[in-house]
């Protein structure tokens, strides 16, 4: 194979992957240690998860010769912070992901229960996300008064970016802010080893952490990423095969949770720029770039150790505001989509007031609770005009 046919997947790919990983760790590690999970712990997670994740881009990518990227549940990472709330300790959360891995296999193996998920209306499943992930966007700005020097570069940044180059816009701010804090704060990257311990983890299975965790952590994933992912890849004439693709995310998802690792699934913009013609004009060869992107995932795995000890030594009103900049681009989406069909605009804004609220009900956090909301408001306003009509 002549260099010419992979330098432009290779590129593709190398964009993909360090932008989607880069504008999310942030989240991930906020998710992972505020539900209770140890510095090794986390460490452990998200290594394990970036190489689940590169290895399963790789393989479907070469078996299906269409560039199927992997990734982690960025959107579900959000509602995890918000479910730290619930004080459950992180060993029923990782039953949590397990039951999340399960119902995500079984959607592989039962179509049915895909197409269930899939009526749920967007602006409420939006309204939901948008809810869940509303403190983190609010978290810069509340950060300015302390941190201004660090936090203003990065959103200018940002800001700059978003307008002259989209994909970069998260990555390079987050960078900008990672800098600020190691010139202002003089926070440095402690002695780390390469690789994290590795720490077996065992489930508990407690049943607010069923409803509370993993019922809302599978539909963000399924309304957020797995469905965007396969019509974003029909856009660009690929047809991805479903019940493969989400009984091996699933199945991963449930060997990962034993580690501390939550939810895998189709990628949404990665795969966008995986697939279009920039990863390669002949679209047979564009998979390699998702191949590309799934070595270098390989890669990323063997600094998390010694960014994990990093982020430990950093503020967490800074965590959070770094969080909240990968997330603006997700809020626009969501908050776009919430409003974007007059009939459900009540139900929908209702779902998401219910989940910037941050309510919590017998243990059930946010999440669970707006989703629900929103269905029943729905549901009533359909009842209603049948019975007009």
């Amino acid at each position: 194979m002549k260099f010419d046919d992979v330098k432009a997947p290779l590129l593709a790919g190398t964009v993909a992957s360090v932008t989607g990983t880069a504008a999310s760790i942030g989240v991930v590690l906020t998710a992972l240690t505020g539900l209770g999970a140890t510095p090794g712990q986390t460490s452990t997670a998200v290594f394990m998860m970036l190489i689940a994740y590169g290895a399963l881009s790789i393989g479907l990518s070469w078996r299906f010769k269409m560039p199927i990227s992997i990734v982690w549940s960025t959107p579900g990472a959000a509602l995890l912070v918000s479910s730290a709330s619930l004080g459950l300790g992180f060993e029923n959360a990782v039953g949590a992901f397990l039951v999340t891995g399960a119902l995500l296999a079984l959607t592989g193996l039962w179509p049915a229960l895909g197409r269930l998920v899939s009526s749920i209306p967007k602006p409420i499943a939006s309204a939901m996300l948008a809810g869940v992930i509303f403190p983190f966007c609010i978290a810069p700005f509340q950060a300015i008064a302390q941190y201004s020097a660090i936090v203003i570069p990065a959103l200018i940044v940002w800001l700059v970016l978003y307008r002259f180059a989209q994909v970069w816009a998260a990555p390079v701010a987050i960078a900008i802010a990672f800098v600020g804090i190691w010139l202002q704060l003089g926070v440095q990257i402690p002695e780390a080893q390469i690789l994290p311990p590795f720490e077996l983890l065992a489930p508990q299975f407690n049943p607010v952490a069923i409803i509370g965790i993993a019922l809302p952590l599978y539909l963000v994933t399924m309304a957020s990423q797995n469905v965007p992912g396969i019509a974003i890849m029909k856009t660009f004439d690929y047809e991805v095969p479903f019940r493969p693709t989400l009984m091996v995310t699933g199945l991963t998802t449930m060997l990962g949770s034993f580690f501390g690792g939550f939810a895998l699934n189709l990628a949404a913009i990665t795969a966008a720029l995986n697939a279009n013609e920039h990863a390669h004009k002949d679209a047979r060869k564009r998979w390699l770039a998702s191949v590309f992107g799934g070595v270098l995932y390989l890669a990323l795995a063997f600094a998390v150790t010694p960014l994990v000890a990093f982020v430990n030594e950093v503020p967490r009103v800074l965590v959070l505001a770094t969080a909240g900049v990968a997330l603006f681009g997700t809020m626009v989406n969501a908050v776009s989509a919430t409003v974007e069909n007059t009939d459900l605009r009540l139900p929908a804004v209702v779902t998401f007031l219910i989940g910037a609220s941050g309510l919590a009900l017998f243990g059930v956090g946010p999440a669970f609770w707006a989703l629900l909301g929103g269905v029943v408001i729905w549901q009533w306003l359909e009842l209603t005009r049948a019975k007009k009509n």
